[in-house]
């Protein structure tokens, strides 16, 4: 594996190998969308310098790009401090959502104010 054998075990994986990796545009912070990885999808990515995922409904990986051309090209890969999450900076090619959208969370729908939001000065 190519990910340092010190942070690898920091990582935390569900019961099936899984950890969530948060993918955002490296220059404009943008959120794109959120994928699967396991051990084996993080290694492809890192080496290979574009991200690989982990498809639960097909339980096979998969490339970001090579049916859509929409490519996800690597710029960072961070563990978060729980290590529980990979956050990827890319650069996107396209769109990121499967729906055809720059982001996976433009077409959600705004869930709205949070309850206990700070009011602004």
């Amino acid at each position: 594996m190519t990910i340092d054998p010190t942070l690898a075990q920091r990582l935390k994986r569900d019961a099936d190998g899984l950890f969530a990796a948060i993918i955002q545009q490296h220059d404009t912070r943008e959120v794109l969308m959120l994928g699967w990885m396991n051990d084996e999808a993080l290694d492809r990515t890192l080496t290979s310098g574009r991200v690989t995922f982990w498809s639960r409904s097909r339980q096979e990986f998969w490339r970001k790009g090579d049916t859509s051309g929409h490519a996800q090209y690597v710029k960072s890969v961070h563990l978060d401090c729980d290590g529980d999450a990979l956050l990827v900076t890319v650069d996107q090619v396209g769109a990121a959502c499967h729906t055809g959208a720059r982001s996976c969370f433009d077409e959600g729908g705004d869930l709205g104010a949070v309850v206990g939001q700070r009011p602004q000065s």
